[in-house]
């Protein structure tokens, strides 16, 4: 049974990848590319090349890559190298297959920049969401935050992508490409975030209340069926004690907590804030890595 589905999580996982890297290399070749869009990290440095020489930028990237996941095998293991070295092989791959349709998605740069940076970014999630990478950047940035652990991991790769697109800048001369490539950056982040961690993030609802004990047994046993911490609180004026009500809750159910609020006490303070990566009982599993 272990083994069955040890398969499955396997043959999930290389699955994505595939599926990934195809919807990216779409987004790169079918709109970003024809508008000269860069890419940022090793893709972008494979586009210099690629203007400067003709050289295939799925060539130049595997060539790249080579130095990049000896490293990433010495230090990272066995498990992150395959899933990053099928990724990187199937991208470049597909970028090239991809090129030799002249295919062009739109000539007009900011729609290049909109759509196919939705389309990148989402194939680029699904490849992250199951553990893996395409190569490049991210392997250079894993690595420099063994070193560098105070600068986060992000930071390292918008650094060295804007680096790259500078570069691109100046040698070929396109400002305009890369004051595009920054807002196709922008977009592919954003959508990467929503497929690592949903459109549907959770919620934090803290509840100041006279009526604590009634609400709390309504959000516990009631149609919410949420947990509950209580926090011990003291009023700053009044100096007197209250309970606060802590609840991690999905983002559907704010409707049903402000009108069960509500319906038990008008006067109460009900506040709702924004959590993501909530592991746990009733949300994601944090043996899951992303």
């Amino acid at each position: 049974m272990k083994a069955r589905l040890d398969a499955k999580k396997i043959l999930r996982k290389y699955l994505f990848i595939v599926v990934g890297v195809f919807i990216y290399a779409i987004g790169f070749q079918f709109f970003m590319y024809p508008n000269a869009i860069v890419a940022g990290g090793v893709v972008g440095i494979a586009m210099i090349i690629n203007r400067l020489t003709d050289l295939p930028v799925g060539l130049l990237t595997i060539v790249m890559n080579i130095p990049l996941f000896l490293i990433a095998w010495r230090h990272f293991g066995l498990d992150f190298l395959l899933g990053s070295l099928t990724g990187m092989a199937l991208s470049s791959v597909a970028v090239d297959i991809f090129s030799m349709s002249s295919f062009v998605a739109t000539n007009d740069p900011l729609l290049a920049c909109i759509i196919g940076g939705v389309i990148k970014g989402f194939g680029l999630g699904l490849v992250y969401y199951v553990g893996a990478t395409t190569g490049g950047i991210d392997i250079v940035a894993k690595f420099l935050r063994r070193r560098f652990a105070q600068i986060n991991f992000g930071t390292l790769v918008l650094f060295m992508d804007v680096t790259v697109i500078f570069a691109y800048a100046l040698i070929l001369d396109k400002y305009d490409s890369a004051m595009y490539s920054m807002i196709g950056m922008y977009v592919v982040s954003k959508v990467i975030d929503l497929v690592l961690y949903g459109i549907d993030n959770s919620n934090i609802c803290y509840i100041i209340s006279e009526n604590s004990q009634e609400l709390i047994r309504e959000i516990i046993s009631g149609h919410v069926r949420r947990g509950v911490t209580i926090l011990e609180g003291e009023g700053a004026y009044s100096h007197r004690k209250k309970d606060i009500i802590m609840c991690v809750i999905k983002r559907t159910q704010i409707g049903e907590i402000r009108s069960l609020v509500r319906s038990i006490d008008e006067n109460a303070f009900f506040i709702v804030v924004d959590a993501k990566n909530v592991f746990g009982n009733g949300f994601e599993n944090i043996a899951e890595v992303r």
